[in-house]
């Protein structure tokens, strides 16, 4: 069990840390085919994806068809895929309802360019709500993970979450700077840095549209922990 857990968060962990995918749905079109499309994906407070699409996409006219989809996330880009992690997210997609807002705007947070969409087209939001993960870690180390094992809830709501980022972008710019230099995170003077999430196991950065993920030494589980863990990591050298 303890094996499975510690696959679980390796699996976790590249899914935090990338932000995009590709959403794999049942086509409509061409029946019995899989259908592929990329969609950016950010995390709700349960662990689950959230993704932002179109009435008119293809892929949604699938989900509404058959709401049974994968997404598949892989590790940056390298050189050899069969070298690198990857995880196949398996679930049923659900349209988010109106009461979802926090989640909705968690998404707007790490991607401020979508607010626009809704102008030019009908958008929904859309979760994926687990049934299984399948889990490459690399060559020959291959797995599946139960929903129990891969997913953590966020212990901070929305609200908490915002009031902490608020403070790290409006008093601590300096100690963002300093995470993106010690992590090796490229940037320069011309680009903002912004904080965009926090969970239990670390946060997110953007700069312009892209996002990038920093881990916390240990798993934090209440405000006072995350201060802890912001003002060591800003003493690292």
């Amino acid at each position: 069990m303890t094996d499975i857990k510690g696959k679980a968060v390796a699996a976790r962990d590249l899914f935090l840390q990338e932000y995009q995918g590709i959403l794999c749905t049942n086509s409509v079109e061409m029946p019995g085919y899989p259908f592929g499309s990329v969609v950016p994906y950010c995390l709700n407070n349960e662990g689950m994806p959230v993704i932002l699409i179109s009435n008119i996409a293809q892929h949604t006219k699938n989900i509404k068809q058959d709401p049974k989809v994968s997404l598949f996330v892989t590790e940056g880009a390298p050189d050899d895929l069969q070298t690198v992690g990857r995880i196949t997210f398996i679930g049923d997609a659900k349209i988010l309802s109106e009461d979802c807002i926090d989640w909705m705007d968690r998404y707007y947070e790490y991607f401020p360019q979508s607010r626009d969409y809704h102008k030019t087209h009908d958008f929904n939001f859309y979760t994926i709500e687990l049934k299984r993960v399948r889990f490459i870690g690399g060559f020959g180390q291959i797995y599946w993970l139960e929903k129990e094992d891969f997913i953590t809830p966020n212990p901070f709501s929305f609200e908490q979450e915002q009031q902490m980022v608020q403070h790290m972008n409006t008093d601590h710019m300096d100690a963002i700077q300093h995470y993106c230099d010690f992590h090796s995170i490229p940037h320069n003077d011309d680009e903002k840095v912004v904080m965009t999430g926090i969970d239990s196991e670390g946060f997110h950065l953007r700069i312009n549209k892209r996002i990038h993920r920093i881990k916390f030494r240990q798993p934090v589980s209440n405000t006072h922990e995350v201060r802890a863990a912001m003002v060591a990591m800003a003493r690292e050298k």
